[in-house]
């Protein structure tokens, strides 16, 4: 085996003479040795790419070769030298020569001459033939993008090869029926006969008929004409070459995109990981971009296509064209199918400061208009949606005679394929987005969210209220603080973590200082206070978070909600956390302890959770508690892991309580939740129930086994306390053991096995006695059996019940048993999030399998409804069945002789929410507006000041808004033919924004001279910006559209009167809500923005439509889509966020008539009618 590299001598010697003679650089050059790092002098000939080093200017032979291909050469600094020797070292100058293949170690050169040294660095730079490669590169993916174009345009070629041979057949056919029209007219052509002199009066007869009859064709081709004009194909015509239009507005805005993602963001990064220091490298740069650049060149290569198109307008055939794209539907497919990662790696690069403030940099950019990478990123996730869109458009208005027909229905069925994965992939990276796109809004970063396994649950604006001793409210103080907002704060509610920020004027997000960042974990719920305390002043409408953080003091945080409903939704999602993360932890520790299958196993153990069956398919993305998400399952099975046991993931539950009217009835999920009540073991597998016990009998024949267990020494992170009750007259009412505490090797474990009756076992007194000095109890109400001083102390399970610890009491090492899985399985699901502990009449009765099952299956029960009734009202006001349904459940749920008293009380908290009056009686609603339109208006619109008519408009608008059921917004029903019937409140809204606006133009109108139109106008953009400053963008779009009608818009007098001020900020109104780039400006302004608000509904509903088209609700073997499901969801909740917010603005009568008075309003042809007899048009 050769173990040495051979090389030709000879040639080598030959290379050096030339190097000589005729090298590009020659020179001496001190070189810096390996071994003892001096300094040498050597004579240094430079040939071509190859450079070589003598010992002096006569040596024959060199001493050594080096090969510069592919090396940097740059100027280096001086080396840090002893003082004595600073003067000679200052007169030289250094540089670095850097191999670019590794084990080579860099050459140190330098010389006394700059200019020399400069010459010598630009030479070997030459020889290193970098420009080069990197021309070669670039010429690279030339060719290979030239090579695509080849084939596609033979593709092309082949197709317009058959379509000319088709028309010369044509052609033929044609010519020979031409033949045989010439022989039929040769054979009745007239015999000629030779025409005598006409009479002049003949003449000037035929003359006039032929004039008669010109002006008669004329007239009836006219008429044709008009009649085609407004015919329903010619109707048909225009809106085809309209959506054609508007396709090539909208494909020129995303090569821009493209563009900017190519030439912003990954060529800059490429050269960046090309540096010395890279903040990344090429891999996670392919990664990220993946096909990226050529998905831009393919669509320039469309969008110059489109614009071909253009110029043979009125003739507008598109087939061809989508017919190149869909050859290079795998690039998309490769795109897609990497989305997911591509996020991850990116969120996974952002832990780098030095990359983030890079990537930082590249944003600040003024091409990106404030836009983050990743959103770039999604921008092709979301074209091929678009184009279904618009192929669907363009067939609703395209013959089905049209050459066309059949190429566009082909090109839809493949883009609507690759569109369902699509669908699949943001659904699946919707949260990792959302999680990244708060990161950025926080200027102080928040690192917990490029953790790509935390899930965000919801956000929305709430008041934080001051708090000082034992928690009570400083009263005084909070009159300021509802007046001037000072406690407003925008907070974000996560799997693990709850944000609390405050949001700056230009719309940023700073965390605050202390509290800003909560971990759930060590956090406790307190829904509702005493009576005695705040909450009656503020209408039971605050909740606390205790936080006890292991390393800092104990402090609350007080929130106050704008409403009781949205103060359920919030504390029904943060004890849902809670409650997940206490469940995990629990169950995975006492696993840990007494079994040796952990959770994870347990779960991976279950095949149904993971593993694609036939009717259920799986994500790659985990949930928020770490179960593969459901891509596509049966309605079965949706139901199934609704009610498993096990766990409950809240991004799950919101999502199914928000779809599940699409693919089942509100009758089934409660039949499911009732069998799941009377027969809970149906709700867990056989094979998870025999590993949850497995291990009972072993713990009870064993328990004395490991009290020195050093494992049993933890601190549970935060499980939820356990209440155990004892029947006796026993001086201590109750005992809880909390797994909070810290559990010495001597204390081991719980007792859930043993009796604690004094009277059942008189000679454990002792033990017993003991116990309770190292057992946390509430406080007794007689003395103690052990005395001493007590000292209280919180629990963040328990934060309402004083426990008291005794210190110097002395642990029994016989007074327990180790906690069990199935007890611990009892204590998370049964225990945690409703305040107060669980009390179990005899504490053998936790370790009854039938007992456990039954307590969780009922907390399963009445966590879901809990949730359902908190966040969903609107199902059980509209279903009065359903309501009866739940009532009689929990009733049945109350007369259980077993049923906790945590449990009791959760009950009778769901059927007091259910029995309360409307939570908005004291608001205006849509019924009030309807009376009021029906009232005589009193005021005219010169006396209304421009703040309260901006004002109820805004009242108005957030009523309407605010009056739309979610049901609504699924299965496009606005869109059917039946929409009035199956849509009410969104048709509701949308008339009402009509009329708005056309009260808005013909308020204008009304006025004959200019001076009082131009007035009208100032006065109305005056209004449009004070809505801005209300967030009532709706209300900003109800004027400005009805400025920009043709009627208003022509009328260049009256804008001549119009100042620049008012010109201005009208264009900057417009330009937030304009509809360029799917509402990019107005959804990054409701991004930094504090609710309340009223979005434009408009954007939302053009959402809903993106994901419904092309993507079915079911698959083809009959699955739910629950992909789809989420996306909807997500879109819900945003809207939602914004429909719970009421806005506190005084309900003014004599406003709210004018704006509602129907008698103001023109239609759209007596407005233009107007227009022009106030302004005609010019004389052509």
């Amino acid at each position: 085996m050769q173990k040495s590299v051979r090389y030709n001598e000879g040639h080598a010697l030959f290379l050096s003479l030339l190097a000589r003679k005729e090298g590009t650089k020659r020179g001496y050059l001190s070189k810096k040795t390996a071994e003892n790092s001096r300094w040498h002098d050597k004579f240094f000939a430079l040939y071509q790419n190859v450079l070589f080093y003598f010992e002096n200017e006569q040596s024959a032979r060199p001493s050594g070769i080096y090969l510069l291909e592919g090396c940097t050469c740059e100027r280096a600094p001086a080396p840090k030298m002893s003082t004595a020797a600073k003067e000679p070292l200052d007169k030289q100058h250094y540089f670095l020569i850097v191999f670019g293949h590794d084990g080579q170690k860099p050459l140190e050169l330098r010389m006394e001459e700059e200019s020399e040294c400069d010459e010598w660095v630009e030479a070997i730079q030459q020889a290193s033939y970098s420009d080069i490669i990197i021309e070669r590169e670039v010429l690279m993916q030339k060719y290979i993008h030239l090579v695509q174009i080849v084939e596609t345009e033979k593709v092309a070629a082949n197709q317009l090869r058959t379509q000319l041979e088709d028309q010369d057949t044509e052609i033929e056919r044609l010519k020979s029926e031409i033949i045989a029209l010439n022989k039929t007219k040769e054979r009745m052509r007239p015999y000629h006969v030779n025409q005598e002199e006409e009479d002049p009066d003949i003449k000037k007869i035929k003359k006039v008929q032929s004039f008669m009859r010109g002006w008669l064709c004329r007239r009836k081709w006219k008429i044709i004409v008009q009649d085609y004009i407004c015919s329903p194909h010619a109707e048909s015509m225009r809106k085809r070459n309209q959506i054609v239009f508007n396709m090539v507005e909208a494909e020129t805005e995303y090569v821009h995109q493209l563009y900017i993602l190519v030439n912003f963001f990954l060529r800059p990064l490429r050269m960046a990981a090309s540096s010395k220091k890279p903040s990344i490298n090429h891999d996670d740069v392919s990664s990220i971009f993946l096909n990226s650049e050529t998905i831009m060149f393919l669509h320039e290569i469309f969008h110059q296509g489109l614009k071909a198109r253009i110029a043979n307008w009125p003739t507008l055939v598109l087939a061809d064209l989508f017919d190149i794209l869909l050859p290079m539907l795998n690039i998309y497919q490769e795109f897609v199918r990497n989305h997911q990662y591509s996020l991850q790696v990116l969120a996974n690069c952002k832990q780098n400061r030095d990359f983030d403030k890079l990537l930082k940099q590249y944003e600040a950019n003024g091409a990106c208009e404030g836009r983050m990478l990743e959103t770039f990123l999604t921008y092709p996730m979301f074209q091929i949606p678009r184009y279904i869109i618009t192929l669907h458009e363009l067939l609703a208005h395209t013959p089905h005679e049209h050459v066309e027909r059949k190429s566009l229905e082909f090109a839809k069925s493949k883009l609507e394929e690759l569109s369902r994965v699509m669908h699949d992939e943001v659904s699946d990276t919707e949260n990792i987005r959302k999680n990244l796109a708060i990161e950025r809004m926080i200027v102080e970063g928040c690192d917990i969210l490029l953790d790509t396994s935390q899930t965000f649950v919801r956000q929305g604006s709430l008041i934080q209220l001051p708090s000082v001793e034992r928690g009570k409210l400083s009263k005084v103080r909070l009159g300021s603080l509802s007046l001037k907002k000072e406690g407003e704060r925008q907070c974000f509610l996560f799997t693990k973590h709850f944000l609390i920020c405050t949001r700056s004027s230009g719309g940023k997000l700073h965390l605050l200082k202390q509290g800003g960042v909560l971990s759930l974990i060590d956090c406790t719920l307190i829904e509702e206070t005493d009576a005695s305390d705040e909450d009656t002043v503020f209408g039971q409408l605050d909740f606390k978070l205790v936080v006890e953080p292991p390393d800092a003091q104990a402090f609350t945080v007080v929130l106050l909600s704008p409403s009781r409903q949205e103060k359920g939704a919030w504390t029904s999602d943060i004890s849902q956390c809670i409650d997940n993360i206490r469940c995990n932890g629990l169950m995975t520790s006492v696993f840990e302890e007494n079994s040796k299958v952990t959770v994870p196993h347990m779960i991976k153990s279950d095949v149904r959770l993971h593993k694609d069956d036939v009717d259920i398919c799986f994500s790659k993305t985990l949930n928020s508690c770490k179960v593969p998400q459901i891509r596509y399952a049966s309605v079965e099975r949706l139901l199934e892991r609704l009610t498993d046991l096990r766990f409950l993931s809240i991004d799950f539950l919101n999502t199914f309580l928000h779809t599940y009217r699409i693919f089942t009835t509100a009758a089934v999920v409660m039949d499911k939740l009732a069998d799941i009540y009377k027969k809970p073991f149906t709700s867990i597998p056989i094979r998870s129930l025999e590993l949850f016990f497995a291990t009972n009998q072993n713990n009870r024949s064993g328990e004395h086994a490991n009290d020195k267990s050093p494992r049993l020494a933890r601190k549970f992170s935060s499980p939820p306390p356990l209440c155990i009750t004892s029947r006796t007259s026993s001086p201590v009412p109750a005992r809880k053991l909390s797994l909070h505490s810290p559990v010495s090797a001597r204390v081991g474990g719980l007792d859930l096995g043993s009796p604690l009756s004094h009277q059942h076992h008189p000679h454990q007194t002792s033990q017993s006695a003991s116990s309770k000095s190292r057992t946390p109890v509430p406080e007794p109400s007689q003395s103690s059996d052990a005395g001493g001083e007590m000292s209280p102390c919180r629990s963040p399970s328990t934060p309402r019940h004083l426990r008291y610890r005794q210190p110097g009491a002395q642990s029994a090492e016989n007074s327990r048993c180790s906690v069990s899985p199935a007890s611990a399985f009892a204590i998370a699901t049964a225990a945690a999030g409703h305040g107060s502990p669980p009390v179990y009449a005899n504490a053998e009765r936790t370790c009854d399998k039938d007992f456990i099952i039954r307590r969780a299956a009922t907390n399963r029960v009445l966590n879901v409804l809990r949730h359902w009734v908190s966040k969903h009202s609107q199902d059980f006001e509209m279903n009065g069945e359903l309501k009866i349904g739940v009532v009689c459940l929990l009733e049945e749920v109350l007369r259980d002789p077993d049923l906790l008293p945590q449990e009791r009380k959760a009950t009778a908290n769901i059927l007091n929410a259910l029995s309360q009056d409307e939570q908005e009686d004291v608001q205006l609603r849509i019924e009030d507006i309807l009376q009021m339109a029906e009232c005589p208006r009193a005021e005219c619109f010169e006396s209304l000041p421009a703040m309260e008519l901006a004002e109820q408009i805004t009242l108005l608008d957030h009523i309407v808004f605010r009056s739309i059921p979610y049901e609504e917004f699924l299965g496009q029903g606005w869109m059917k033919v039946d929409k009035t019937e199956r849509t009410p409140f969104i048709m509701k809204t949308s008339q009402h924004f009509n009329d708005m606006s056309n009260l808005v133009a013909s308020q204008i109108m009304t006025h004959t001279d200019v001076g009082s139109r131009a007035n009208s106008i100032e006065k109305w953009v005056a209004v449009a910006d004070i809505c801005r400053c209300l967030n009532n963008y709706n209300g900003v779009l109800e004027i400005t559209s009805a400025l920009n009608r043709s009627a208003i818009y022509r009328l260049k007098k009256t804008w001549a009167k119009i100042s620049k001020q008012t010109k201005a900020l009208m264009d900057k109104l417009q330009k937030t809500v304009s509809s360029e780039g799917r509402f990019k400006n107005l959804r990054e302004t409701l991004k930094n923005c504090n609710p309340p608000c009223v979005p434009y509904l408009g954007m939302y509903l053009t959402d809903l439509a993106f994901i419904e088209e092309g993507t079915p609700n079911f698959t083809e073997e009959g699955l739910v889509n629950f992909s789809k499901m989420r996306m909807i969801s997500h879109i819900i909740r945003e809207i939602r966020q914004f429909q719970q917010t009421p806005y506190r603005i005084e309900h003014q009568v004599k406003v709210t008539q004018y704006l509602l008075d129907k008698t103001l309003i023109m239609d759209e042809d007596t407005l233009y009618d107007l227009s022009l007899k106030i302004e005609p048009r010019l004389p052509a």
